[in-house]
């Protein structure tokens, strides 16, 4: 099993969701890979921001070892589910797939939680050092439910 986690830039929610997911699955010695990337090219290369590898690291993760990349129309053929963090990502994401099979492989993380309900996981960039533990308790439990499913 390979599970894509994909936001804008790829440096705040798509990193930590792999990251939580990643420590999940080595917890558990599950046969599952974790990557993620970003809708924008804009930090390619780059560290995951230093307020969410704080953040995570005060919950026992670590992020040091990510780096952003841009999702490619490859990823559909690398990873059997995509979890887009919002709409405006789901919808870029959806907007490369080349057949419906690719388009079937993408779903919003929060779907696992609520299923249906298409919710956002919020953008912690703009705001305070609270916004990004929030995003850490709400991926920390969609990341539960998704290692519920995989067990």
């Amino acid at each position: 099993m390979n599970i894509l986690m994909v936001c804008l830039g790829n440096i705040c929610r798509s990193p930590l969701a792999e990251g939580i997911l990643r420590s999940k699955v080595e917890k558990f010695n599950l046969n599952v890979a974790i990557d993620s990337a970003g809708t924008s090219g804009f930090h390619i290369g780059e560290k995951p921001d230093s307020r969410m590898r704080t953040t995570a690291l005060s919950f026992g993760v670590s992020l040091e070892d990510l780096r952003a990349r841009q999702f490619v129309v490859a990823d559909f053929d690398q990873f059997d589910i995509i979890y887009a963090m919002d709409s405006s990502n789901y919808n870029n994401i959806c907007s490369l797939a080349r057949n419906e099979s690719d388009k079937q492989k993408v779903n919003l993380i929060l779907n696992e939680l609520e299923p249906g309900k298409n919710l956002a996981v919020p953008d912690p960039y703009y705001g305070g050092q609270q916004g990004f533990v929030d995003v850490y308790n709400i991926l920390d439990q969609a990341t539960d439910k998704i290692i519920e499913n995989l067990k």
